[in-house]
C-alpha cells in the first residue's frame, strides 16, 4: 500500500532545506529516516505542484506492526514541527 501525504512546512523548515541545499521535503525526509530509521520517499521526486510538500510511504511490514511505525512517524512529526515553529 502506497501512501503520500502532503505536509505543511513553516518557513523555517524552508530556509534550514535552503541553507542545506536540499529541498524542503528532501530535508523532512532525511530527518525522518535518521530519528526512526523509516524511510519515506520525498514528494519532489514525483512533480508534485511547486510551493507543496509531500512524501511517499510504502507500508511493508506486517499488520501487527504498523501501529508501531504509525506512532514513531507521529512522535517524529510532532517533535520536528515544535523545532520549527517555536
Amino acid at each position: 500500500m502506497y501512501l503520500f501525504p502532503c505536509i505543511n512546512l513553516p518557513q523555517k523548515v524552508i530556509a534550514a532545506a535552503e541553507a542545506a541545499k536540499t529541498e524542503p521535503d528532501a530535508f523532512y525526509c532525511k530527518r525522518l529516516l535518521n530519528a526512526t530509521g523509516i524511510v519515506v520517499v520525498p514528494g519532489s521526486g514525483f512533480r508534485q505542484v511547486p510551493g507543496t510538500w509531500h512524501f511517499r510511504c510504502t507500508i511493508l511490514p506486517q499488520e501487527d506492526k504498523i501501529p508501531s511505525i504509525v506512532n514513531r512517524l507521529t512522535e517524529f512529526h510532532k517533535k520536528f514541527m515544535d523545532e520549527f515553529v517555536n
